[in-house]
């Protein structure tokens, strides 16, 4: 992921619907939210990507970052997610890495919702600034809608880093806007934020990206984060999401 407890994210240019193949690919990535849609039952979709980043320069940190996903049964999805390798000014190695579900259900034939309870597990060494220290939780719901002009909109709000200690979780809120361009290429553009609580500070960003969809498979994304506080951190990213197929009944 780019932050926080949010699963990587980007809402598709399209509306996941029953006559797509289940081997579409229908990134999350590379936004901190997410969609509200979920893997068909029986497929997988791996998501990872680099990114360099940093509050005074994007030479502070780098990261490759994973977020493999299962669907279980219609409308429910489990992920495995997190940073495969992290380096900060403090060391490299892995940073925290967690679980997902997400459990998501039409409301009209353009309009969806979910609900993706998470937690990461304390597999970085804080000492180093690659975790935690701790277990943490998050709770996002998620509202997802086609509007008029072939544009997507998705909606992300909930507790984020639950169990940090005294302070308290920080909120996330999140807006995002997506629409395809011509042909296979698309744009997506990301307005988040993270108040301050345990886990952190506050963090605001701007985000934009461009996706191009390679094969119905595989799906490329580039782009970059602008902070808008003080203490968020810059970002240039470039990742894929491949839907694997079906690997059980």
């Amino acid at each position: 992921m780019l932050m926080g407890m949010a699963v990587l994210s980007v809402g598709p240019t399209v509306r996941p619907s029953d006559c797509q193949s289940p081997r579409a690919a229908n990134p999350e990535r590379p936004t901190v939210a997410t969609h509200a849609y979920t893997v068909a039952p029986g497929h997988a979709e791996l998501e990872q990507g680099a990114r360099a980043f940093g509050v005074d320069g994007l030479r502070e940190g780098t990261a490759w970052d994973f977020n493999l996903k299962l669907g279980l049964v219609d409308g429910l999805q489990f992920g495995v997610f997190g940073a495969g390798y992290l380096r900060t000014s403090g060391g490299t190695g892995v940073g925290d890495l967690g679980g997902s579900l997400k459990w998501g259900r039409a409301l009209t034939g353009r309009s969806a919702v979910a609900l993706v309870p998470a937690v990461t597990v304390p597999t970085g060494d804080e000492g180093r600034g690659l975790g935690a220290g701790r277990a943490l939780g998050s709770l996002v719901g998620v509202y997802s809608a086609d509007l008029p002009a072939g544009v997507h909109f998705d909606f992300n709000a909930g507790p984020v880093g639950i169990g940090a200690g005294a302070g308290g979780p920080q909120w996330f809120t999140s807006v995002g806007l997506a629409r395809g361009v011509g042909g296979s290429v698309g744009v997506a553009f990301e307005l988040f934020d993270f108040t301050a609580g345990a886990a952190g500070p506050q963090q605001r960003g701007l985000l934009g990206a461009a996706l191009v969809t390679v094969v119905e498979w595989a799906v490329v994304d580039v782009g970059g984060v602008l902070g808008l506080t003080r203490l968020s951190p810059d970002q240039l990213f470039l990742g894929v999401t491949t839907n694997v197929g079906r690997i059980f009944k």
